[in-house]
């Protein structure tokens, strides 16, 4: 049986112990004559808890574990002088083509005949461990319906036990998003570590030449890895497109909060927000097909040479990329400052704009600067836009006509194609990635500081 088949056997019989539960709760209230602790659903759900979840741990630990040790038993079967040959990367060579063979498919060369002896030992393997899978959680089903159907009583705490089930799953997503970013953090950290070893933090952070020299093997030459043109090329392209989009954006969310009628508002607010869905690819696709030749025909007729891939031509585009992470948040900020505060200013004689800019707007500013600070957070981590349009020019400079690269387009390059991940050429892409982990996370934090600090509540 296939683990989605089993899952969803599983999730079936919990739904049928649910009913059970239910019912079974009914029936006691009515033989007894006595008031449940808990209403009938709880000692339902809390039936279907004890029916599903330890069968479900089980699983989990078993998906985690058999894999492990079936390899672990295949390797045993496989001649002691043929794995004691062979270096680490080969033996999971060898055990990935064994395991195609246990599953029926063939492989280049059909396979040795120790091969294909250790993939009939792994397929009978699989399914030995398949049958006491399926053993193992219908017991464990078995004895926990039992279990919770023969306690269901007018004493039983259904209700604490099933919000103390559900408070340790919120806690335990919680958990899941704490600990994702402590292993991102920590995987580039090690890396950027072993980058460190090999060039000094003060000539990558205040270097000015970017030439990784990527080399051919038994190169000793490593290159020179001066983070400042690619930190520069970001922040121009960052500059670029917050240019463009804080204003359009502003400007957008004060019209469609203060001025739109209902209708246009309902109709137009979703549209702008489909901006925010279309993947970055289009959009990388639309800056070098279109805006791009687009700026250079205008270059060539006011005299100004601009290429079609360059920091103007990924700013701008990016910059329409992030106007409904501007609008939205704006039109949510100013929407939310109390109407009292706008007919005061009315009251007093002021003109619709004169509300508008003395009055909402600087109640609203802290979060529409929170706002800001996260669409700049955005377009610094954005990828495949300049990956496209910006040109991959890692020089330093101030012409923003001409090409640049940035932080994301040189961790792209530096993992792409087939490298040595001992060489700094490859552990540098480490470094950046966690240089660009900073700088956006102080981004949110200010932002998030900003908000918090000048909040102000209205009643």
């Amino acid at each position: 049986m296939s683990n989605i088949a089993l899952i969803a056997t599983l999730l079936v019989i919990m739904a049928l112990a649910y009913h059970l539960g239910l019912t079974r709760s009914r029936a006691v209230a009515a033989e007894n004559d006595v008031r449940m602790h808990s209403r009938p659903g709880y000692y339902g759900v809390l039936v279907a808890l004890w029916c599903g979840l330890p069968a479900l741990v089980l699983f989990l630990l078993w998906s985690f574990l058999a894999p492990q040790l079936i390899e672990m038993l295949v390797t045993h079967q496989l001649p002691h002088e043929l794995v004691a040959s062979m270096s680490g990367r080969e033996l999971e060579t060898t055990l990935r083509r064994i395991s195609v063979l246990a599953e029926g498919r063939g492989v280049a060369g059909g396979g040795s005949a120790q091969e294909l002896a250790a993939a009939n030992h792994m397929a009978r393997l699989h399914t030995y461990e398949n049958l006491s899978l399926v053993a193992l959680m219908a017991v464990l089903v078995v004895a926990g319906l039992t279990y919770a159907k023969r306690h269901i009583s007018p004493q039983w705490r259904a209700r604490n036990q099933v919000e103390r089930v559900i408070t340790f799953a919120l806690a335990a997503c919680s958990a899941v998003a704490i600990f994702t970013t402590v292993g991102i953090v920590l995987s580039m950290l090690g890396e950027a570590l072993k980058f460190f070893s090999f060039i000094s933090p003060a000539e990558f952070f205040l270097g000015t030449t970017w030439n990784p020299r990527f080399n051919t093997a038994g190169s000793s030459a490593q290159g020179e890895f001066g983070l400042l043109p690619l930190l520069w090329g970001t922040m121009m392209v960052s500059a670029i497109a917050l240019l463009v989009a804080i204003p359009i954006g502003l400007m957008t969310a004060i019209y469609m909060a203060e001025y739109a009628p209902r209708w246009l508002r309902n109709i137009a607010k979703p549209v702008i927000e489909v901006l925010a869905g279309i993947p970055t690819i289009v959009y990388g696709f639309f800056a070098l097909i279109v805006i791009g030749p687009f700026l250079s025909s205008v270059g060539d007729v006011i005299g100004i040479n601009i290429r079609t891939t360059s920091a103007l031509t990924a700013g701008l585009v990016m910059g329409i990329m992030i106007i409904p992470f501007v609008s939205s948040l704006s039109d949510d900020i100013i929407t939310q400052v109390p109407k009292s505060l706008r007919d005061g200013a009315l009251g007093l004689g002021a003109t619709k704009s004169e509300t508008i800019r003395q009055v909402v707007l600087p109640a609203a500013l802290p979060g529409i600067v929170g706002a800001f600070l996260l669409a700049a957070s955005r377009a610094i981590g954005e990828t495949m836009i300049v990956v496209l349009a910006a040109g991959n020019n890692p020089v330093l400079h101030g012409n923003p006509f001409e090409a640049v690269s940035t932080i994301t387009v040189t961790i792209v390059n530096q993992l792409t194609g087939d490298m040595d991940f001992a060489s700094p050429q490859s552990l540098v892409a480490f470094a950046l990635g966690l240089t660009l982990f900073v700088i956006t996370l102080g981004l949110n934090v200010i932002a998030l500081v900003v908000v918090r600090k000048y909040r102000q509540q209205y009643e």
